[in-house]
């Protein structure tokens, strides 16, 4: 059809159009997707989607059958198809590219529909958004295999049970990765964390950069990548530190036995509460409580809400908390007592040795 066959007379060539010939395909088709998002801004969409998929449509035809010319096999494909009996298979082949056509525009559009709808509200994350437009390409893809199956006369119920026993056998073998799976959607509805939020799962901490349908990609604070499988997600406990938008932190102060804890306390309060005002820490009025007493001092806990926590944020203020107390205490004549220890002497207990006769006995024998 194309000559191909002549112009490559060795094996070797064959070999190598035959893997160079999809790859242009691949890339025609690629471009031809490129045009259509831009095009798409400006023209009519449906219409942008109808002609871009006939071209894409026609690309996998022309490179399927240069790839038949290529080992001489054109006709043989062309009257397997019908081509050369239009009488007969026409019909067919008609609806078959438009049913491929129309999966092509639906796709279009429901993507779409789908960024549209993540634009416009909150309905839906991007991760959301990515997988639902996967679950709608399967979705229109399986619909319309079936459809084009039905035209072309072939037994649909044959390929069901086998597809049945193979979904078997592939769910006994692959346990883990469809419980993966399926943690994904549950975790894609449910919601417990997204993308940027700071979690802790299954003893890994750190900020989520990536959820895809098999696992939660986890950036901890040391620099360590973590990839978390999405059924121990489920099955863990999730710590989500940034889905209420703030942290509270607490901060332990001791002050000697002899200072006046009513003061030390009033102090510590107007310390957190300067602070919370002046550095950027809003929300609730910071609390201080006389905790415990310790093995040196009394304990007081300093609360503070942090908005919009993030590791070093929550560091941040950890830190300024630390040096403002320890600076105004100094001030204060408060003194933060070192760790003590007090060390007595005890003389040892002398037990009688029973084997030795008693001085009374001594005596009365004397």
């Amino acid at each position: 059809m194309f000559g191909l066959q002549e112009l490559l007379p060795s094996w070797e060539l064959k070999l190598l159009a035959t893997a160079i010939v999809p790859v242009v395909g691949i890339a025609f088709a690629y471009l031809v997707r490129r045009v259509r998002r831009r095009a798409v801004r400006r023209l009519n969409p449906v219409g942008v989607d109808l002609v871009s998929s006939a071209v894409v449509v026609g690309i996998v035809i022309v490179t399927a059958l240069a790839m038949a010319d290529i080992w001489g096999q054109t006709e043989t494909l062309l009257d397997q198809f019908g081509v050369l009996r239009l009488d007969e298979r026409a019909p067919q082949l008609v609806v078959t590219i438009i049913v491929l056509i129309a999966i092509q525009v639906f796709v279009g559009i429901g993507g779409r529909l789908l960024e549209d709808l993540g634009d416009e509200s909150d309905a839906l994350t991007r991760h959301q958004r990515e997988v639902s437009l996967r679950v709608t390409q399967v979705t229109l893809w399986g619909g319309g295999i079936i459809v084009i199956l039905g035209v072309w006369n072939v037994d649909i119920a044959g390929l069901l049970v086998g597809a049945g026993f193979l979904g078997i056998v592939i769910g006994l073998a692959a346990r883990k990765t469809i419980g993966s799976m399926l943690a994904g959607f549950v975790l894609m509805f449910s919601r417990p964390f997204e993308v940027g939020d700071w979690v802790a799962v299954d003893g890994d901490e750190g900020i989520v950069t990536d959820i895809t349908m098999m696992s939660t990609r986890i950036q901890a604070f040391d620099g360590e990548y973590v990839v978390v499988p999405n059924d121990v997600v489920g099955n863990e406990i999730v710590a989500n530190r940034s889905r209420n938008g703030r942290l509270r932190t607490a901060v332990e102060v001791g002050v000697d036995y002899d200072v006046d804890l009513e003061h030390a306390r009033e102090v510590t309060q107007s310390v957190a509460t300067d602070l919370a005002a002046e550095e950027g820490f809003p929300g609730s009025s910071p609390e201080v409580v006389i905790d415990r007493f310790g093995d040196s001092a009394v304990v007081l806990v300093v609360r503070l809400w942090v908005e919009d926590p993030t590791p070093r944020e929550l560091t941040r203020a950890r830190g300024e908390l630390i040096a403002a107390i320890s600076d105004q205490f100094s001030e204060e004549g408060i003194e933060i007592p070192y760790p003590q220890r007090e060390l007595s002497h005890r003389e040892p207990r002398v037990e009688p040795d029973e084997s030795s006769p008693s001085t009374d006995s001594s005596l009365e024998e004397a």
